[in-house]
């Protein structure tokens, strides 16, 4: 497929290495510009381009940037996107540690990946936001084995949620039905499934333990 990823930090920088070696053709963009990207473009094969050309023509789109940067991207940015195009948002709120208060996460009680997608424009599956980087790369594990882990995925379009869950299960994992965006609470940051290394009964489980209090540490 062709996949576009807006952020090259450790989940974009992974999830690069990852797509490509399985034979996706990859665009990545960053803040900083292609040129920052040159070292990974030789290692993984992948296309550096600017943020506003990641999405063109992509069936997939993964972005992948601190929550506070979201309203920075630059509008219309999957305006050249494939018709189908599936959003994966990975982000998390930090407002203590980095994002500062958002105001529609803390007043009006969206979700993050709620306020997120009302920022691009465009319906979001939430995945890998509580993933280790790390994982990605060294944690994949064949259909069936044991040790395999699974990752919540929410959203509320069926059609990409399935397109998103089978790219995740070709990367390695499997993954558990998190529900409709508006649930995607249950996976977000101080929640029992976020970092969770488990197989699908232990994030199910996980998931049906959280509570939609946001925990203290991240409240604004």
């Amino acid at each position: 497929m062709k996949i576009g990823i807006i952020g090259a930090g450790n989940i974009g920088g992974n999830l690069t290495r990852r797509l490509t070696a399985l034979g996706h053709e990859v665009r990545v963009a960053n803040s900083r510009g292609p040129h920052t990207l040159t070292a990974l473009a030789e290692e993984t094969g992948a296309t550096p381009v600017p943020v506003e050309e990641a999405a063109r023509g992509a069936e997939i789109a993964v972005v992948t940037v601190p929550l506070k940067a979201v309203p920075d991207l630059p509008s219309g940015l999957f305006a050249e996107a494939a018709e189908d195009l599936a959003v994966i948002d990975t982000g998390n709120y930090y407002p203590r540690q980095r994002d500062g208060r958002i105001a529609g996460i803390e007043d009006e009680g969206l979700t993050e990946s709620r306020w997120t997608e009302r920022h691009l424009g465009h319906p979001v599956i939430k995945a890998f936001n509580g993933t280790y980087a790390q994982d990605i790369l060294d944690r994949h594990r064949p259909t069936g084995d044991p040790g395999r882990m699974a990752l919540p995925v929410a959203g509320d379009d069926e059609t990409a949620k399935a397109k998103v869950r089978a790219l995740i299960e070709d990367l390695g994992f499997d993954t558990v039905d998190a529900g409709g965006l508006d649930d995607s609470w249950r996976q977000q940051p101080g929640t029992p499934v976020y970092g969770l290394r488990g197989g699908v009964d232990a994030v199910t489980k996980a998931l049906t333990e959280a509570s939609p209090e946001r925990p203290a540490d991240f409240r604004g």
